[in-house]
């Protein structure tokens, strides 16, 4: 069956790092544009990044890019995060997700598979 693993989260202090990844079997990968999303509580889950196929091209939250680098490595079927200057406001629950082609790609609806997601806590 698809399953999607988040890994990497962690309490940290503002302006550290943490890099998550997202480990996934059951679906063919490589032909998958993959995806993070984050929540934080009482919040809409929102999106945070993406990547194609044979990471040709990457979309990232406005106020993210610069701070936030999406990854992928198709021999072993994860995508990673890598998160810089960590505010407070990063706080949240970060889920990866996929999805056969582009379109939407804010639009939580449009994402074919997802993961549990890993918690990330940014203290002041």
């Amino acid at each position: 069956q698809v399953q999607l693993v988040e890994s990497g989260g962690g309490l940290v202090q503002a302006g550290e790092s943490l890099r998550l990844s997202c480990t996934t079997s059951g679906f063919a990968f490589s032909d998958y544009v993959m995806g993070w999303f984050r929540q934080a509580p009482g919040k809409e889950r929102e999106f945070v990044s993406a990547i194609t196929w044979s990471s040709g091209s990457t979309f990232y939250e406005g106020s993210l890019k610069g701070r936030f680098t999406i990854s992928r490595d198709n021999n072993k079927n994860t995508v990673f995060l890598e998160m810089n200057s960590l505010r407070p406001e990063d706080t949240a629950v970060y889920l990866c997700a996929a999805r056969p082609g582009l379109g939407e790609l804010v639009a939580v609806r449009t994402w074919s598979y997802w993961g549990q997601g890993t918690q990330v806590t940014v203290s002041s």
